[in-house]
């Protein structure tokens, strides 16, 4: 029996938390759902942008679909794999990788029509997560260079849930001047509060930034050895919609790569993932590392978990703004340019 694989897109969720217009447009892009080493045989359930995922792997590759046979509408996740075909547990269709029924026991000889699929989504494996996008074609996902590079030690920092939007995230991870009063524990000093001018530029994927500084990125109670007066150069880079990359520049050419990629489970529930890479220390405890990580991240979630509103407001007159804003205010033009709304809710 030949199988033709139809590609489908998601439709729009029952009950979903964002408005028809900004899931349209969020849609299009690519998000991180799952860190590859928990994607195994054993079906994972999954949500991004209100629509409920099945992932797992056949002959060894991810395969992202809707969490749902179409049969009678049970979760697929609730199933299994055998020979690299999913199955229902209610009736024990078995679907292939590319979202066709192969089999249905209570008919074992009946023609199966290449109506009964699945809607499968694309699966692409990088950076040790697994990415997909629901109505998007082409690959786009933030560049990490660094992660494959032998000069590097790479790692993924915890992932963190957060009760709060993924535009305000972002954001955050961006804003230069909240160092100071946030991160005082980890690696800012509140009497080095003063945000340098400096430029944001457009770029193909979104914006550029530079910020030149005297903010040490060593950890807390850790010596800092660089040279008296070193301005740590901080390159940042925006992939609309969600996801950020920072490279950070230590002394002695020694560079720390962070990206920040936001996966929009729903409008105001968001899942960090950071992949990281570093050409120094190379035989640094990765435990430590990840701890350090996720107490920044713990720092910053308190504050998205808190901000009102919840929404990012991409009317400027919304929230007041400052000379050391300019990334924010960048990064809000940039989104409403894309088509999403007034009241942003991701």
């Amino acid at each position: 029996m030949s199988m033709v694989f139809t590609k489908r897109s998601a439709p729009y969720p029952t009950d979903c938390t964002f408005t028809p217009e900004d899931w349209n447009v969020l849609a299009q892009y690519w998000y991180p759902v799952a860190r590859s080493e928990e994607v195994t045989d054993k079906p994972l359930a999954l949500k991004l942008l209100d629509v409920e995922l099945v992932v797992y792997r056949a002959n060894s590759k991810p395969v992202v679909a809707r969490d749902l046979c179409i049969h009678r509408g049970t979760p697929l996740s609730m199933g299994w794999v055998e020979n690299d075909h999913i199955v229902c547990p209610y009736h024990g269709f078995s679907y292939a990788s590319d979202g066709q029924c192969v089999s249905i026991p209570a008919h074992p000889g009946a023609k199966i029509s290449p109506r009964l699929c699945l809607t499968v989504f694309p699966a692409v494996e990088r950076y040790g997560l697994i990415w997909t996008t629901l109505t998007g074609e082409e690959e786009k996902i933030p560049p990490l260079p660094a992660w494959e590079n032998e000069g590097y030690i790479s790692f993924l920092a915890p992932v963190v849930d957060i009760n709060g939007s993924a535009g305000r995230q972002v954001e955050g991870f961006l804003d230069v001047a909240h160092f100071a009063w946030v991160h005082t524990d980890t690696f800012a000093d509140r009497n080095n509060a003063f945000v340098p001018s400096y430029k944001v530029t457009r770029t193909d994927g979104g914006l550029h930034t530079d910020y030149l500084s005297t903010v040490s990125n060593y950890p807390k109670g850790m010596k800092d050895p660089s040279p008296a007066g070193f301005k740590w150069l901080r390159e940042y880079d925006i992939y609309s919609p969600l996801a950020a990359r920072l490279i950070v520049h230590f002394p002695d050419d020694k560079l720390l790569w962070i990206l920040n990629a936001a996966s929009p489970i729903s409008a105001r529930k968001t899942r960090l993932f950071c992949p990281i890479a570093q050409n120094f220390d190379k035989e640094l405890s990765i435990e430590d590392a990840c701890a350090f990580n996720l107490k920044i991240f713990n720092e910053d979630r308190e504050m998205v978990e808190n901000q009102k509103p919840e929404e990012l407001p991409l009317d400027l007159q919304a929230e007041a703004h400052i000379m050391a804003d300019k990334t924010s205010i960048a990064y809000r033009k940039l989104l409403k340019e894309m088509g999403l709304g007034k009241h942003y809710t991701s």
